[in-house]
């Protein structure tokens, strides 16, 4: 391993490691992007897959640089930032309500089969993803967990979520136990690669009323108290949802993942989270399934922002969410795609700009 103990060292439990790299635009050619997608390789000559992958896990932390003979040359610590701060001090690290270091953005998995999963977690994580949603409705969970053990990055370089369904079954002991179920499957998926813990487990859909809410997120709390997971967060709740769940939980939500986009941001849902301590996690950041597809207009209106600062679409509509107060989760099969969506954090949207954005939903 590459990594030396000083390195290691600074590496903290629950931080997320994200790599800057040059901007890459979404216009490449058609044999680029089938390029890009059914090949998987290293940048560089003479640099295994391994090798890469962690020169991108300590280049990301800001930490400073690994030479060619695998020599760690030191930077200053990185700062920390909180959601809370203004745009100009936005870092790609977030401080969550429970204290825990998070990515604002994450490489969420979708349905394909495990061997897919596989490949494309090697590939983020070559690119500098250390972030990672492997939710159980995509299927593939011990596909990733194969890549992360086969990948050797070090456990605690790495923020996992995964998910739990239980959300039709009814009433608090039946909700409980579903989502109990529901956990120790995640566990058993991710233990295929050796994963023995979680930084954060989420519940994908609320149940159908407040006392079977309380039942799932009573079985997140215990998982919590067997130190299974670090965080607890949910997904697609609704203010009056999350009111249920804050009106007896011991250990807060964190996260809400929620269908935000620059074309589809109805109510004012970051605020909501925000009052209540909880960071609005985007899904379908540039359109997608629910709502906000992204129209020619939108795509233009993005566009020619982004001309300014030399960046595509793409990356002025994720850094709208970022500077709206938001992080996001976004994925691809291009490895291209996967390191322009994690260069947005070296430029700042004007208050005009965001304004223009605001309008297109």
């Amino acid at each position: 391993m590459i990594f030396s103990k000083r390195a290691t060292a600074a590496l903290a439990l629950c931080s997320v490691l994200l790599v800057s790299n040059s901007p890459l635009g979404r216009a490449l050619s058609t044999k680029s992007q089938n390029q890009s997608q059914n090949q998987i390789q290293t940048h560089g000559s003479g640099v295994d897959r391994r090798t890469a992958i962690q020169r991108a896990g300590i280049a990301a932390a800001g930490l400073g640089t690994v030479t060619g003979g695998g020599l760690f040359l030191p930077n200053a610590s990185p700062a920390v930032a909180t959601a809370a701060e203004p745009a100009a001090s936005i870092h790609p690290v977030a401080t969550l309500a429970d204290g825990c270091r998070f990515p604002l953005a994450s490489f969420g998995l979708q349905i394909y089969d495990d061997s897919t999963a596989y490949k494309l977690t090697l590939t983020a994580l070559e690119c500098g993803y250390r972030n990672f949603f492997a939710s159980v409705l995509a299927g593939n969970q011990k596909g990733f967990a194969r890549a992360i053990k086969d990948s050797n990055v070090p456990r605690e370089d790495l923020y996992i979520c995964g998910s739990v369904v239980s959300n039709r079954v009814s009433g608090f002991e039946n909700a409980r136990q579903a989502t109990t179920k529901g956990w120790k499957r995640n566990m058993e998926a991710f233990g295929v690669g050796g994963i023995d813990y979680l930084d954060q487990i989420m519940l994908d859909y609320p149940g159908p009323d407040c006392e079977s809410i309380q039942g799932q997120w009573t079985a997140f709390e215990e998982m919590h108290a067997q130190k299974l997971t670090r965080s607890i967060s949910v997904s697609n709740f609704s203010a009056r949802q999350l009111d249920c769940v804050l009106e007896k939980a011991r250990v807060k939500p964190v996260v809400n993942q929620l269908p935000y986009s620059v074309a589809y941001h109805p109510g004012d849902a970051v605020a909501d989270n925000a009052s209540r301590g909880i960071l609005v996690q985007a899904w379908a950041p540039l359109g997608g399934s629910l709502g906000g597809r992204f129209d020619k207009n939108v795509k233009k209106a993005c566009g020619k922002i982004g001309k300014k600062y030399d960046k595509s679409f793409a990356q002025v509509a994720l850094r709208w969410i970022v500077q709206s107060g938001g992080s996001f989760t976004t994925q691809s099969k291009n490895k291209d795609h996967f390191s322009e969506d994690l260069n947005i954090f070296d430029f700042e949207l004007t208050e005009e700009e965001m304004k223009t954005l605001n309008s297109l939903a």
